[in-house]
């Protein structure tokens, strides 16, 4: 198909690590099926992209899979660690309208000089709603692709309800420590036995005017406003909650895992496929590591991209580890102590000479997919138990914030391949949950049948296909 009259999409990603990669995935796949791809990075995360590695895939890149750069109105800064999401969501409520607005019109100049066709929709990251208004203004359909689980999404949807009965945010600070949180939700459709703590933790603030939680508020509302609402999740997994959330709004297509469609594209683009989501620069030489170790012998341990705790925390986990005499990797962040730089302290690092390797950051799905890994300990991100679902791997999860504290739930709860450590870490029960994780089969064996079901969602005729058929004939086409 000529280009001039290939479909254009816009996607257009929330600026942070997990975010962009399920975007990147997506807009692979739509490329792959015939679209032409304008991909909208902040001028920050592109700088980052170039630093982890990324430049010479990013310099050659087909003719019709294109980046595009938008400030995101913040001042520099240095830190690989990305901004705080307070300051970064204000600057893109009060900027991205502008931002986004001008960039379309940008492109549509560029299709009047036959540069690229023009643009026929815009697939949002669900958490910039401001792309609504932009898409209203330039009479294009908007797709909105929640990067998050189906339970989640619903948990953000009630924010609304929350607030309307008087459940959040909380009246008064106590309220985190008094039990108040152990409140049953018997009211919310498709979900059951739903406790105020196992909805993301946004909720937990006593400012009504937090930004957070407005933003996360107003952000699922929009999802009624769309041409359709994709979410990053299978049939199999969530289907009380998708079964409820297509009886409320017009079209969603739950197409996940999309890492397991790329898998079967024997002929992806090899520019594209070279083209990695990391905003670090991923060291790869662990997986040489995880050669020398037997199958099933390694706890991998990863916080995420955005989670920090404080030194105490990663002390007990450290001495956790160590003390469970199991191999393990552990990602660590410079940045993983609040406010200062995360280093192990001598005697730890003597113990654990034979057992243990850490690393800043690593490919974290070939990692998961290593024969030597045996559990993940995990923050419990979306992305994280998507690709460890994948691989057919356990997990333990010490939720952080937002959506993982109902992602956990679900893991531990619905899905069974999963066990929860306190926030409040003790060296004794990460120890305790470690050797659990590492011997127990049922959890193992749990977590194999939901890589098969997440497979067969992706196969030909899976749930997952179907849904992305639907998407791309009765939607973006």
């Amino acid at each position: 198909m000529a280009e001039e009259n290939k479909h254009h999409m816009v996607c257009i990603p929330f600026p942070s690590q997990s975010h962009i990669k399920a975007m990147l995935k997506l807009a692979k796949l739509l490329h792959h099926r015939g679209f032409y791809i304008t991909f909208v990075n902040t001028e920050y995360n592109q700088k980052r992209l170039c630093r982890a590695g990324q430049s010479p895939a990013l310099e050659s890149l087909p003719n019709d899979f294109k980046f595009e750069i938008i400030k995101d109105g913040l001042p520099p800064f240095d830190s690989t660690a990305g901004p705080d999401f307070i300051s970064l969501w204000r600057s893109l409520k009060d900027n991205g309208t502008t931002l986004v607005w001008n960039l379309l019109a940008t492109l549509s100049d560029g299709a009047t000089l036959s540069h690229n066709p023009p643009v026929t929709a815009i697939i949002s990251d669900g958490f910039m709603p401001f792309t609504m208004e932009v898409a209203q203004r330039a009479r294009v359909p908007i797709i909105l692709f929640w990067t998050i689980a189906a339970c989640a999404f619903m948990g953000c949807y009630q924010f609304q309800a929350l607030k309307e009965k008087g459940l959040a945010p909380l009246n008064d600070a106590s309220y985190l420590t008094n039990g108040y949180l152990e409140k049953t939700i018997d009211w919310i459709p498709g979900m059951k036995e739903i406790r105020l703590r196992d909805l993301p933790s946004l909720i937990r603030t006593v400012d009504p005017n937090d930004i957070l939680f407005n933003a996360v508020m107003e952000s699922a509302q929009t999802a009624a406003k769309a041409s359709a609402n994709i979410i990053h999740t299978f049939d199999a997994l969530e289907a009380d909650v998708l079964h409820v959330l297509r009886s409320m709004f017009p079209r969603v297509h739950a197409i996940g895992p999309i890492q397991l469609h790329l898998n079967q594209i024997s002929n992806l683009d090899e520019k594209l496929k070279s083209l990695g989501y990391s905003l670090w620069r991923e060291e790869s030489e662990c997986l040489g590591w995880l050669d020398s170790k037997e199958a099933q012998s390694v706890v991998y341990v990863n916080f995420g991209s955005i989670t920090v705790m404080t030194e105490q925390q990663f002390i007990e986990f450290a001495w956790g580890l160590a003390n469970s005499r199991h191999y393990f990797l552990w990602i660590i962040r410079p940045d993983l102590i609040m406010g200062e730089s995360a280093i192990l302290p001598p005697e730890f690092s003597a113990e654990i000479k034979d057992k243990g390797l850490t690393v800043s950051w690593c490919p974290q799905e070939e990692v998961l997919n290593h024969p030597s890994i045996g559990g993940f300990l995990t923050h419990g991100g979306w992305n994280s138990i998507v690709e460890s679902i994948c691989a057919g791997v356990p997990m333990l999860c010490w939720p952080f914030g937002a959506d993982q504290t109902t992602n956990c739930r679900y893991l531990c709860r619905e899905w069974e391949i999963g066990m929860e450590i306190d926030k409040d870490v003790k060296r004794e029960e990460v120890e305790k949950l470690v050797r659990e994780l590492m011997g127990g089969e049922q959890m193992k064996k749990r977590a194999m049948e939901w890589k098969k079901l997440a497979e067969e969602a992706t196969s030909l005729d899976g749930s997952s296909s179907l849904s992305l058929e639907n998407l791309i004939n009765k939607v973006l086409l």
